[in-house]
């Protein structure tokens, strides 16, 4: 029986450009949940953002956010995993002297940013729909950092590999997005967050399902038997899950109806 389902947001629950979660999502959500099964938000974005997405269920469902480094549950810290500090702060410093590429510091509840264009502000702000913090300097930020992301407006394909290059022996690096790269503690994944879930509520491998889209859900495959590739994602990610579909919320209907 299955008792946990993880699924990626953005290209997997939100697709072509929505910003709400699917009505019937949330309703299979609130009804899987009287069945004993749990849902889990797993996404890079930030716990607020989260928050806010689902909050017609914000106390049904348990959060893996920032790719893994926070996971949180019913307003409860479950895990938090920092980077660290001095090698990160060399990453920031690199990021924000390539001339197109933008800084994303992620916080446990705000996202920090040190903008060259106002309207990279205008699109963490108001299109991602996070809590954003303007910064004059790096160094007003006191608390652990828990994501560092970087964004090019012209795609990050531009970029991914001098970062890979230079960092991937320091940090958990993954592209995320056409335009967004992310970089965490190397002990953090999506698949290590649905691990500590799995632990919190008594689920094995065998009873876990997910959903994702990008390269950055690919080791949340791997802790899950039941792993679905979103039908519009990459050839190589489709591989590597178990099958494929067009949308979340007819399988959460097809798990209901076995319940």
């Amino acid at each position: 029986m299955i008792r946990l389902i993880a699924s990626d947001v953005d290209g997997t629950l939100l697709q072509n450009g929505e910003r709400t979660v699917n009505p019937q999502v949330i309703l299979m959500i609130q009804r899987l949940k009287e069945k004993g099964v749990i849902f889990a938000a797993c996404s890079g974005r930030q716990y607020p953002n989260l928050l806010q997405l689902f909050h017609e269920v914000k106390d049904d469902i348990a959060y893996i956010c920032e790719d893994g480094a926070l996971i949180k549950y019913q307003g409860k810290t479950i895990s938090k995993t920092p980077m660290d500090h001095g090698l990160a702060m060399n990453l920031l410093e690199d990021i924000y002297q390539r001339s197109d590429c933008e800084i994303l510091l992620s916080g446990e509840t705000t996202s920090y940013l040190m903008p060259k264009k106002e309207s990279y502000v205008h699109h963490v702000e108001d299109e991602v729909g996070n809590h954003v913090t303007i910064l004059s300097d790096l160094s007003e930020v006191t608390e652990p950092f828990l994501k560092i992301s970087v964004y090019n407006e012209h795609g990050i394909d531009i970029d991914s590999d001098y970062f890979t290059a230079r960092y991937e022996n320091q940090f958990a690096c993954q592209i995320s997005g056409d335009k967004w790269m992310d970089f965490v503690n190397p002990s953090v994944s999506k698949g290590r967050g649905l691990n500590i879930l799995q632990d919190l509520f008594e689920a094995d491998r065998d009873s876990t399902m997910c959903f994702g889209d990008n390269y950055n859900d690919i080791p949340m495959f791997q802790e899950a038997y039941y792993s679905y590739a979103m039908m519009n994602a990459d050839p190589e990610i489709r591989k590597l899950a178990k099958h494929v579909t067009p949308n979340v919320e007819s399988i959460l209907m097809d798990v209901y109806r076995m319940i």
